[in-house]
C-alpha cells in the first residue's frame, strides 16, 4: 500500500513539474506576441508559486531561472533593444531576486503549514487515543456498577428475603397459637405477618430492580416482561411488552444497558408525560436489534438547561456505550423512543 501511495505521489509531482514548465513556456509565447513594450513578468509568478508550494524550493529556483531566461528571450525575439548590456543584466537580476523572494516566502509558509498540520495530526491522534481510553474506562465503570448492583440484588434475595420469609413463618406460628387460645392479640399478630410479607415482596422487587437481566440469552425478554407487569401493578397503567419473535442477546452487559434504557423511558413516560399506556417492543430487523418504547403521554420536551433531563443524557450515554443509536421523536399520541443496535456492534467494540 505504501509503495502504491509513493508511486502516486511521484506521478503527481511529475505532472505538477510538467505543468509549471508548460505555463512558463505559454507565458513566454504570449509575452513574445504582445511585444517587449508590455511586460508580463508578473505572470511568471504563477508557475513559480506552483513549484514552490507543491514541489519544493529547489525546483522553484529552477522555474524562476527558466522564467527569467524565457522572459528575456521573448523580449529580445520581439525586437527589444538596450543602450548597454548592463540594462538586460540588471532587469534579469531584479526579476530573479523578486522571484526568489517569493519562492522563499512561499516555501517558509508551506513549511509552517506542514508543521502545523503535523501538530494537528499528533494532537488529533492523542485526543482519539484519550477518547478511546475514556470510553474504555466508562465501560469498565458501568460494568463494575452493574456487577455491584447484581451482587447487592443477589444478597437481598438470598439473605434478606430468606430471613424475612423465616420471620413471616415464625409469625404465622404465633398467629396460629393465638387463634388456638382465642387470644385477642391474634389480629395484631396477623397484621405483623402481613407487614412482613409485604416487606418480602418489596425486597424481592428491589432485588429484581438491581439485577433485572439474567445471564441467559433470553434473560432480556423475561426482564422486559417483568418490567411491564411490575409497572402495571405499581402505577395502575396499561404497560405491555411485545416481541413478535424471540430476540436473544448473549452479552449480559448489552442486555442490561437496553433494559436500563427502557426502564428510564417508561419512568419518564409516567412521571413527565403522565402516560396511561406504555408499550415496550423488542424487534429483530435483519441483523439489527431494535428497542422501542411508545407511550400515549403529553409528549417529549427537550431538557431544560438548568440541569434537568439527566435521564435522557444517561440513556444516550448507555446507547453510545454499546454502539447503538437512540432517537426520541413525537408520535400520535405521545412519544416514541427507538434504540437501534447494529448487527456489527460486537466487531466495532472489538476494534
Amino acid at each position: 500500500m505504501s509503495k502504491f501511495l509513493s508511486s502516486l505521489e511521484r506521478q503527481r509531482r511529475s505532472v505538477l513539474m510538467i505543468a509549471a514548465l508548460t505555463i512558463v513556456v505559454l507565458v513566454g509565447v504570449i509575452d513574445y506576441f504582445t511585444g517587449y513594450e508590455i511586460s508580463l513578468s508578473i505572470f511568471y509568478l504563477a508557475p513559480i508559486a506552483l513549484a514552490a508550494w507543491y514541489i519544493g524550493r529547489r525546483f522553484a529556483w529552477v522555474v524562476s531561472a527558466f522564467s527569467v531566461i524565457t522572459w528575456l528571450i521573448g523580449d529580445l525575439a520581439a525586437g527589444a533593444t538596450y543602450t548597454t548590456h548592463f540594462v538586460p543584466i540588471w532587469n534579469v537580476v531584479i526579476a530573479l531576486a523578486v522571484y526568489l523572494v517569493v519562492v522563499e516566502a512561499l516555501s517558509n509558509l508551506r513549511t509552517l503549514q506542514s508543521q502545523l498540520e503535523g501538530k494537528v495530526r499528533e494532537r488529533t491522534a492523542d485526543l482519539t487515543e484519550e477518547m478511546r481510553k475514556r470510553e474504555a474506562a466508562e465501560k469498565e465503570l458501568l460494568a463494575a456498577g452493574e456487577q455491584e448492583r447484581r451482587r447487592i440484588g443477589q444478597d437481598l434475595h438470598d439473605s434478606l428475603c430468606q430471613h424475612l420469609t423465616a420471620t413471616a413463618m415464625a409469625g404465622q406460628v404465633v398467629v396460629e397459637k393465638l387463634i388456638a387460645r382465642a387470644m385477642p392479640e391474634e389480629a395484631d399478630a396477623r397484621r405483623v405477618v402481613t407487614l412482613v410479607e409485604d416487606s418480602i415482596s418489596l425486597a424481592r422487587s428491589l432485588a429484581r430492580g438491581l439485577a433485572p437481566v439474567e445471564l441467559e440469552a433470553e434473560g432480556l425478554m423475561a426482564a422486559f416482561l417483568d418490567l411491564s407487569q411490575t409497572t402495571t401493578s405499581h402505577f395502575n397503567i396499561d404497560c405491555r411488552f411485545e416481541a413478535p419473535h424471540p430476540v436473544l442477546i448473549d452479552d449480559s452487559l448489552t442486555s442490561t444497558h437496553l433494559f436500563r434504557i427502557a426502564q428510564e423511558a417508561v419512568s419518564n413516560a409516567i412521571k413527565h408525560g403522565r402516560a396511561r399506556r406504555v408499550t415496550i417492543r423488542l424487534l429483530q430487523e435483519g441483523d439489527d436489534i431494535v428497542l422501542e418504547v411508545h407511550d400515549d403521554g403529553s409528549g417529549f420536551r427537550e431538557p431544560s438547561p438548568n440541569g434537568q433531563g439527566m435521564g435522557l443524557h444517561i440513556m444516550r450515554h448507555r446507547a453510545a456505550m454499546i454502539g447503538a443509536t437512540l432517537a426520541i421523536e413525537p408520535s400520535t399520541p405521545g412519544t416514541l423512543l427507538r434504540c437501534r443496535l447494529r448487527g456489527d456492534h460486537e466487531e466495532k467494540e472489538a476494534a
